[in-house]
């Protein structure tokens, strides 16, 4: 029988979320970019980056903005995830971006398309850590104020994007036809694997959080179809790294 956690969501966790370590701010505003390609990406057009071991992923600084801003990753699955999110805000970060991949669940969405995920369908065990999932399919969702100055933005840089429904699973080779078709039916369009838990957490710690993945492939028919050498995906990965740096520089000197 599992523990109900829903019941135990106002007691304060016995590890805090630095451990043992002593929290140097880091700034206010964080891109968490879940893969190594995109790091390195931003990495090539930072000014003097400067980078140190977070748990198993880097934390990367750089000079061009007073207040700072940190880009810390790469990480892949919930848990960790939300480990990463809880660790950066207990370092003072209170707006987070979220810079990653997804699949294709419908034949509307092609590989490189740019998506802003509006919703995100929990079914990954981190969340119930966080709220009360009282629904039959439940749901974590974004900060609106955060998501809709990225929507500004985007419309800004010219860079094309629908708001999507994202479906998030903790078993990347479990996703059947029958799952996707399920998940499908409840609005999800695509699918990845940690927007429902970071949603939570920055939704528990009172923080700004919103998201921005790139179609990588597409599990919408019973053949899974990889994009992840095609022109179009490389071409809208660069305008996502791009895009999303700018807009975390204009948050920090919005501060």
């Amino acid at each position: 029988m599992n523990y109900p956690t829903w019941s135990d969501l106002n007691n304060e966790s016995i590890v805090p979320p630095l451990g043992a370590r002593r929290a140097n701010d880091i700034g206010s505003v964080a891109v968490m970019v879940s893969c190594q390609p995109d790091i390195n990406l931003i990495k090539s057009n930072a000014v003097n980056p400067k980078s140190s071991l977070f748990f198993m992923s880097t934390l990367m600084t750089s000079d061009g903005c007073d207040k700072g801003i940190c880009v810390v990753g790469p990480f892949i699955g919930a848990p960790y995830a939300a480990m990463l999110l809880d660790s950066l805000i207990a370092k003072g970060a209170n707006k987070i971006i979220v810079l990653g991949w997804c699949g294709a669940v419908t034949d509307q969405l092609k590989v490189g398309d740019i998506i802003l995920p509006c919703k995100a369908i929990v079914d990954e065990g981190v969340s119930c850590n966080y709220k009360v999932l009282d629904m039959e399919i439940p749901v974590s969702k974004p900060n609106f104020k955060l998501m809709d100055q990225l929507t500004d933005h985007l419309t800004f840089c010219d860079i094309s994007f629908q708001k999507k429904t994202v479906w998030t699973t903790d078993a990347i080779y479990r996703e059947t036809k029958n799952k996707v078709a399920y998940f499908r039916k409840f609005g999800a369009q695509a699918v990845e694997m940690e927007c429902s838990a970071l949603f939570s957490v920055a939704l528990y710690r009172s923080v700004q959080i919103a998201g921005l993945l790139v179609v990588s492939d597409s599990v919408a028919s019973k053949n899974w179809d990889p994009g992840f050498r095609k022109k179009r995906f490389k071409l809208a990965r660069a305008a996502a790294c791009e895009s999303v740096m700018t807009f975390a520089e204009k948050l920090c000197e919005n501060e």
